[in-house]
């Protein structure tokens, strides 16, 4: 059967209009409760995308939702992010229940315009996070988030002035900040689980420089997130965290490591070491090689013996 065409809900009046709700107060910024959603009211085959930021913090929905290619049941407290332009689908209710719990708070693009949050949004990476990613909440954070969504529903329920914008942006980055706090602190208490995934990376680089890579190439941070199922950015940060250094850098060093040991250990000539390792021309691993340890691949070598 043909997939249907995406509904795109360009601003917060459409949103507010699609899911059968009140207008909003606020043309550019909306609290919305979840209790007051009715999910059967989505076509499960029916994609959204919406053209402005999401941030929800969810409890108990009864639904599954669908982000890219994972689907997350919404039972525990948790807070998912999402920027502009980005596809989600609803599926049917999983089970019958009243308690939806939880607040989702839309930002237009526009509402942040000329302020430093407008360019400074883009460095919180969790809105580029896969949908089985999301920020799993203690009690006492998810109070805390809720509280800072209330007020700024506060902030706007009042009469607009002149401070009323500078207000709701000083919270919405005090929300940001301790999400990514709560992030770090996800990626420490998670500690195993991410030690895992470490694990799991060096396996696929070392599973990938066993292979023929004439026509593979060098591997790419997009081939290690999509075979590990995790978006490019948690991983990046995971690692960071773990390690100190990007999927980038690990990708550089794992590299590294197989060009000294086929400089040390074989008589193969440095393009032939190049064109093993993927790259398209000997000149690039020479540069490369001579970056990382200030020595050409045959001084190297010549050092080496």
């Amino acid at each position: 059967m043909e997939s249907k065409p995406p509904i795109r809900l360009k601003n917060i009046s459409e949103f507010h209009k699609f899911w059968a709700l009140p207008k909003p107060e606020h043309p550019l910024i909306s609290v919305v409760d979840y209790k007051h959603i009715n999910h059967s009211l989505v076509d499960p085959d029916q994609a959204i995308i919406m053209d402005y930021y999401s941030i929800a913090i969810k409890r108990d929905l009864g639904v599954k939702m669908i982000y890219g290619q994972e689907s997350f049941d919404f039972d525990e407290g948790l807070m998912f992010f999402m920027a502009p332009n980005q596809v989600f689908k609803i599926e049917k209710e999983i089970r019958n229940t009243t308690n939806h719990a939880g607040w989702i708070l839309l930002i237009h693009p526009d509402f942040l315009w000329n302020s430093p949050l407008a360019k400074t949004i883009k460095k919180y990476e969790f809105f580029n996070y896969s949908m089985h990613e999301a920020l799993f909440l203690s009690e006492k954070e998810e109070g805390m988030i809720i509280n800072i969504i209330q007020n700024i529903q506060l902030e706007y329920h009042s009469n607009i002035d002149t401070f009323s914008q500078n207000i709701i942006i000083s919270q919405l980055e005090t929300l940001l900040n301790y999400s990514e706090r709560f992030y770090q602190r996800q990626f420490i208490t998670r500690k195993i689980a991410n030690h895992k995934i470490l694990e799991r990376i060096e396996d696929l680089l070392d599973t990938y420089f066993n292979d023929d890579l004439s026509n593979k190439g060098l591997p790419t941070v997009k081939f290690i997130a999509e075979s590990l199922n995790i978006s490019p950015n948690y991983m990046s940060g995971l690692l960071k965290l773990l390690t100190g250094q990007s999927t980038q850098q690990h990708i550089q060093n794992k590299i590294l490591e197989k060009a000294k040991e086929k400089l040390s250990t074989t008589n193969l000539s440095v393009s032939e070491i190049a064109y093993e390792l993927g790259f398209e021309h000997s000149q690039s691993f020479n540069k490369f090689f001579k970056n990382k340890t200030k020595l050409s691949p045959l001084e190297f070598r010549t050092s080496f013996n």
